[in-house]
């Protein structure tokens, strides 16, 4: 099998490996549904070690960096209540934390999670974070140049792999909502 994008030599649909996915990447897969099938999500093998996007990319070709994306755990707080939350944004690309998600949360104060809450939150690897298996309770902000794109490389739950997944398959996640400059160009 070729990978719709870049050039990996281990690809598989997702549901046939899903031990090489985070538990609950591997749960959210098995019972997807949704309009884009589950064999359309595929999974890449990658070296654990250049699972950051800077790296990755010097790794395995910087032309993936307009078809990748990273998704990041926030924390809006306000009146003592914290929301967590992810945001879904192009590799190349700032999440706006203090404007668009602050104002999307209804937060007072926004932030980034703590990686300690973020992994223990999500069940997943520092560094392969993905919005497929993330609490369904959680706000999932999809930045529109995501949902977009035919194919995006993401996080698989694990350092070691990735995902690449149709853009619209993210706007029917639970509570995703698309957003028009979530993320912003550094």
């Amino acid at each position: 099998m070729r990978a719709p994008l870049g050039d990996f030599d281990v690809v598989h649909p997702a549901p046939e490996v899903l031990d090489l996915l985070a538990a609950p990447v591997a749960r959210a897969v098995r019972g997807w549904s949704g309009p884009v099938p589950a064999d359309e999500l595929i999974h890449v093998d990658t070296d654990p070690a250049w699972a950051d996007t800077a790296t990755f990319l010097e790794h395995y070709g910087p032309e993936l960096l307009d078809r990748s994306a990273n998704c990041v755990v926030v924390a809006g707080k306000r009146g003592g209540e914290t929301t967590l939350a992810a945001c879904v944004v192009p590799s190349g690309a700032r999440v706006d934390v203090n404007g668009v998600v602050r104002r999307q949360l209804g937060a007072r104060k926004a932030s980034f999670a703590p990686m300690d809450t973020a992994t223990g939150e999500t069940g997943m690897e520092y560094g392969g974070i993905t919005p497929i298996g993330l609490p369904a309770t959680w706000p999932l902000l999809v930045d529109a140049v995501v949902a977009d794109l035919p194919h995006v490389l993401v996080g698989s739950g694990r350092r070691r792999g990735k995902l690449i997944v149709p853009g619209k398959a993210f706007a029917s996640l639970p509570n995703a909502v698309v957003i028009e400059g979530l993320g912003t160009v550094a």
